[in-house]
């Protein structure tokens, strides 16, 4: 009978099977590693919540909301994999669930029965600039590493959260006395 990887080696022994060489100092990938995964817990957070206000959106302006919301969702969910994927390329294990997600995010929730279009707006645009704030904390944290590679990365990320946070921002702003 063939024993399994896991009942043949200690949970130190298996965490060492996944570590990945680098140059980087082994205190700088355990630091980045735990920023990004913030991060990666952040950003599922926030794109199930754009998601979530997205299929929720009503109103006068529900096509232009709805669509808006589809492009940021598309946007969060493409930075998943190569934040998880940089990770591994450090040698540190990254995001396992569901439940490790609501264990480490940042973003709260939102399952309110009903959200008025201008406060999903709001509410997504604090939240762009809360995550692009904590981009900012990671890159510090790279830059002391010296991990160039997630910095470069990080700061694409921070260009297209701030973009989302105008964008919601400029959304959501009253109409004057014209319409405008």
């Amino acid at each position: 009978m063939k024993k399994s990887v896991e009942s043949m080696h200690s949970a130190e022994d298996r965490q060492e099977l996944l570590t990945t060489p680098t140059d980087l100092k082994a205190a700088a990938t355990r630091d980045i590693a735990a920023m990004m995964n913030g991060i990666l817990a952040d950003v599922f957070a926030l794109y199930l919540k754009t998601k979530n206000f997205h299929w929720h959106m009503s109103g006068p302006h529900f096509r232009d909301y709805h669509l808006l919301l589809d492009e940021h969702g598309d946007q969060l969910f493409a930075m998943t994999d190569p934040i998880a994927e940089r990770m591994r390329k450090l040698g540190a294990s990254t995001l396992k669930s569901i439940g490790h997600i609501a264990r480490t995010q940042r973003i709260s929730d939102n399952d309110a029965a009903y959200v008025g279009p201008e406060e999903m707006l709001a509410e997504l645009c604090e939240d762009n600039k809360t995550l692009a704030s904590r981009l900012r904390e990671a890159h510090k944290v790279c830059d002391e590493g010296r991990d160039i590679a997630t910095a470069s990365l990080i700061e694409v990320w921070i260009d297209e959260t701030e973009r989302r946070t105008w964008y919601l921002f400029e959304a959501s702003r009253p109409a004057d006395s014209s319409g405008h």
